[in-house]
């Protein structure tokens, strides 16, 4: 027997393994296809500086679990512990905004954090997520919570339960802050050593503690609803509209507060009793002070990130794919028929077609300019005239042919073509 083995908190994926893990790459190349997402690869190896600035300093990621050096230019150096600032950087470098308003991608990958290993957490794990850069509107962010719903459901997993929440704009989020240090001082001698610290470095991330007695305190404290602004109020609320209308049960959870200054609106999380206590399977939120944190231009965007591993635990059997079909552009130029595209757009879905909507608010000549430019087979379009009528016109692009179908007849429709 040799006397190497695995380093502590790495594994090997063995052959009666990896077809597991295939499966549910298949399952999730092929489910962001279905939503117009591309995907993008990033190095393992990143500046150190970048996931400082990008995580936090005062994170335990960076002070603790980050496996950095220096190199022999003196450059300080590491192995990438999350992805989001990766895709960032590269969406600055490359100048991706310039080539497309609003870029849809997705990523899979290993990362690294040397944290004590436990069941679904190694101290080499893979993540997959997808990030939306570009689009401020929260349709965007019912998209990427429905997307990463939609995955999960494909992959098999039973006892979902998606917690939503908001964190709302700075003016809400400072305001929150103040409130909470206010009302966490009288009872400073009651928080562990972190939670103190905490306090004085990143107050929201109490709200994350696991201990009993600091819970019941946080339970009878201030919560971040009590300060949104009218905006802040709208868009959350509209967010949780799109998510009705697309039948994705959620509960409001106020204390799922992201703890880092360029997080705003929209946070969420999916967690599944299926595998014990560690039971968050996904999580995202909206970060539209990220990318200019990092040098680039103000832009807003959204995302997610989940464990592979995790999820693997949580999946009962392996599922099958079916190949993708035909690309489907939905053009909504009516913002009150938001709601119904989609729900309209959950359902071709079902059907395996890649339905890619509209959530930039661009005039009809924009959309169908992107139409075009992805290849699109099909687009359809509703307008003022069409959504008063409960109506649709669907085009096929390659010979221009266009017709007006009722809205309740286009799944039909498109079940019935032969392709």
């Amino acid at each position: 027997m040799s006397s190497f083995n695995t380093v502590k908190g790495t594994h090997d994926i063995l052959p009666e393994n990896s077809d597991k893990w295939q499966n549910l790459e298949k399952i999730i190349h092929h489910c962001v296809s279905l939503f117009g997402y591309k995907e993008i690869r990033t190095p393992i190896i990143e500046k150190t500086d970048l996931f400082s600035r990008g995580i936090g300093e005062n994170t335990d990621v960076i002070s603790k679990e980050m496996y950095s050096w220096v190199d022999k230019d003196e450059t300080a150096l590491s192995l990438r512990p999350e992805m989001t600032a990766s895709i960032v950087r590269s969406y600055i470098q490359h100048s991706l905004g310039y080539q497309s308003s609003l870029q849809r991608l997705y990523y899979i990958g290993p990362c690294f954090r040397r944290e004590r290993p436990q069941k679904g957490r190694q101290r080499q794990f893979h993540q997959f997520g997808v990030e939306a850069i570009g689009s401020n509107h929260p349709e965007q962010d019912a998209e990427v919570v429905s997307l990463g719903w939609e995955i999960l459901q494909r992959a098999g997993l039973k006892n979902l339960e998606l917690k939503l929440s908001s964190v709302g704009s700075g003016e809400c989020r400072n305001k929150y802050i103040d409130a909470l240090i206010s009302y966490l001082k009288p009872h400073k001698s009651k928080l562990s050593e972190i939670s103190k610290q905490r306090l004085i470095n990143n107050p929201l991330r109490i709200l994350d503690t696991k201990i009993k007695a600091e819970i019941e305190i946080i339970n009878s404290g201030p919560t971040i609803d009590q300060f949104y602004t009218n905006d802040d109020r709208k868009h959350f609320n509209d967010v949780q509209s799109y998510l009705k209308s697309m039948n994705i049960p959620f509960i409001l959870d106020p204390l799922l507060v992201r703890g880092l200054d360029y997080y705003t609106h929209t946070t969420f999380e999916i967690t599944s009793d299926d595998i014990g206590a560690q039971n968050a399977l996904l999580g995202g939120g909206r970060y539209n002070k990220l990318i200019q944190s990092l040098g680039g231009k103000d832009t807003p965007a959204i995302g997610f990130a989940a464990g592979m591993e995790r999820i693997l635990l949580a999946i009962p059997d392996s599922k099958k794919i079916k190949k993708i079909n035909n690309i489907i552009h939905i053009v909504c130029i009516e913002p009150n028929a938001l709601g119904s595209a989609q729900i309209l757009s959950k359902e071709l879905r079902t059907l395996d077609l890649n339905i890619v909507l509209e959530t930039m608010r661009r005039s009809m000549k924009a959309q169908m300019r992107e139409a075009n430019k992805c290849n699109a087979d099909y687009v359809i379009i509703i307008g003022e005239e069409e959504h008063n009528q409960k109506t649709a016109q669907v085009k096929r692009l390659n010979d221009g042919t266009q017709k007006t179908i009722a809205q309740n007849k286009i799944f039909n429709h498109f079940k019935s073509l032969t392709y």
